[in-house]
């Protein structure tokens, strides 16, 4: 017998194994689940749903033409890049979130795109990725050194969860598990709730909405708005929503942009809703091959300034490197453009509290060292 038959043999049952492997793995309920049933005819309903898959309202590519994920893995390897980790710990601020006065509006940046928000009496969570690792594998995404602070028993009762779409960076498993007792409602766009369902919480309280959806918690009003993305944890893209959030009280509105790149979006959410108190903007992790689907630092000020907003903070980063670029790089950026612009920028340490109600708030330029910034929010 030829020796060429058993080694294909071995080959082949290498490779089945390793097929059966993956099959089994993408079984794990960390990959979610996809929209069936009676959500799937819900969401098909949506006048952004067509050919099987939901669409953003200009058009979006996830990647400049010419790019693919094989040139984007070669590119990455061959142009090394310094700097897209912190040397060390960055400096935090390890707020105690349970011993915040409910009453007092306030902001806490989590690190990346997480937001605890307390508003109008109401305490609301946003995007919570309290893992060490935004991936389905531990290995990849790590988080900085020093940023992974806070667990589900950090945690008040939370009002409302507020979820902008299903990436990793977004939805952590992990996390939706281990909060899930405290969770009076999860908020989300349409199919995101497929997710949350096989992870185990009760239908009663996932509440999902297409753009310019509402949904009241108590004395606050969130409504979902666009955003300029693309969703998806597996190899399908685009089966659930991506959005933005709107958060209304009789005194404040602040607007969370979720993932999203720069588009006329913007003015049509400030045509509707008016000026904003603040606005977390997306404007990290950016990369010119793939400039449609997340802002610069320099699109995130317009962006502030068509929103009519009088303050912006900064989302996307912070915590995990996704991009190639340098992890500081967007704090510089974001610092000179808006210099003798009309919006104010707030910086501040993860974990540090932004008070809404204060006239004035100080943060210092804690990536670097050259010296403290200012910035106001002005009372409304």
């Amino acid at each position: 017998m030829s020796v060429a038959r058993p080694v294909t043999f071995s080959l082949v049952a290498l490779a089945l194994l390793l097929i059966l492997g993956v099959a089994l793995a993408l079984q794990h309920p960390r990959f979610g689940a996809a929209p069936k049933g009676e959500r799937l005819a819900s969401l098909q309903g949506s006048p952004h749903y067509a050919d099987g898959a939901f669409h953003n309202a200009v058009e979006t590519p996830v990647l400049l033409d010419g790019e693919s994920v094989p040139s984007i893995i070669v590119g990455n390897l061959l142009g090394r890049r310094e700097n897209l980790r912190p040397e060390g710990p960055i400096p935090i601020v390890r707020t105690d979130l349970r011993a915040l006065d409910a009453a007092q509006d306030t902001i806490v940046w989590l690190g990346h795109s997480s937001y605890y928000v307390q508003l109008g009496g109401q305490r609301i969570l946003i995007d919570p990725v309290f893992s060490a690792f935004a991936a389905p594998v531990s290995f990849s995404t790590r988080a900085f050194d020093g940023t992974t602070l806070w667990s589900a028993e950090d945690l008040p009762r939370i009002d409302a969860l507020l979820i902008t779409h299903d990436h990793w960076d977004h939805l952590d498993h992990a996390t939706i598990r281990a909060l899930a007792p405290k969770v009076g409602q999860v908020i989300a766009p349409l199919g995101v709730g497929a997710h949350f369902a096989r992870w185990g919480s009760p239908e009663a309280r996932i509440r999902e909405g297409d753009w310019f959806d509402a949904v009241s918690i108590a004395d606050v009003t969130v409504h979902l708005v666009p955003a300029r993305h693309y969703s998806g944890r597996l190899l399908r893209r685009n089966q659930t929503l991506w959005a933005g959030f709107v958060l209304e009280s009789a005194s404040r509105r602040l607007l969370f942009s979720g993932d999203s790149g720069y588009g006329p979006h913007f003015e049509e959410i400030a045509r509707r809703f008016g000026r904003f108190d603040v606005a977390a903007l997306d404007m990290g992790q950016y990369d010119a091959r793939w400039p449609y689907i997340h802002m610069t630092p320099e699109e995130a000020v317009q962006a502030a300034e068509d929103l009519r907003a009088t303050a912006l903070l900064p989302a996307h980063v912070g915590r995990f490197s996704i991009a190639r670029h340098a992890w500081d790089e967007p704090f510089e950026r974001l610092r000179a453009a808006s210099e003798d612009r009309p919006v104010a920028v707030l910086t501040p340490m993860i974990g540090e509290p932004v008070r809404l109600d204060a006239t004035g708030s100080s943060f210092g330029a804690w990536w670097s060292t050259t010296g403290p910034r200012r910035a106001t929010i002005a009372a409304q």
